[in-house]
Formats: structure tokens, sequence, C-alpha cells
């Protein structure tokens, strides 16, 4: 998979995850590996870029605010928010976002 997403022509959704992590981190990066893996799965995604230093980032790209939410009831998807809100964030925010322009070199 790229760094950069492939995504499609404007307009699409971005969904932007920002985290800090907490020291217990067992099982998180196998998780997150497995959500990305999920997530690409599921009807309406277009692609994923993440990055962590201090700060975490990561935009998941969807065609719709539906496949949005049938992705935030995911039941893997579900668990992994449960685990990241009891032991791997100690903060995040999330934000949805329309993607109006997308242009590249």
């Amino acid at each position: 998979m790229s760094l950069i997403a492939n995504t499609p022509e404007a307009p699409y959704y971005a969904v932007i995850f920002s985290s800090l992590t907490t020291t217990a981190g067992e099982g998180y990066t196998d998780t997150a590996a497995r959500m990305v893996e999920l997530a690409a799965q599921q009807p309406g995604f277009l692609g994923v870029e993440s990055a962590r230093e201090e700060l975490g980032i990561t935009v998941s790209y969807w065609s719709d605010l539906d496949s949005i939410k049938a992705w935030k009831r995911n039941a893997e998807h579900l668990e992994a928010q449960k685990m990241g809100r009891e032991k791997w964030y100690s903060n995040y925010k999330t934000r949805i976002a329309r993607v109006e322009r997308d242009y590249d070199k």
C-alpha cells in the first residue's frame, strides 16, 4: 500500500483521527494493522494515511457518510475502539470532513 492514498476525484470524505498513546501499548500495533486491513474490505473505503511520532494522525478516506457510519459500527472495530478508550489512548479526537478539492504534483 502506498504511503499516500490514491483517492478519486473529489468530493469524498476524510475521517481524521488524532491520538496520544499511553505507555500500555501491548497489542496496539497489531490491532492498528488489523483495522487498516479490515477497513480496506469495507464498502466505500478509498484509502488511508497514517503517521505517528508524539502525536498520531490517521486519515481514512471514504466515498460517503453512510460508509463511515457502517465502519464505525463494525463489530471488530467497536472492540478496537473500546480498547483504545480503556488502554491505548490518553487522548484522542475524531473529525469528519468533506474533501472538496484534491490535487497533486
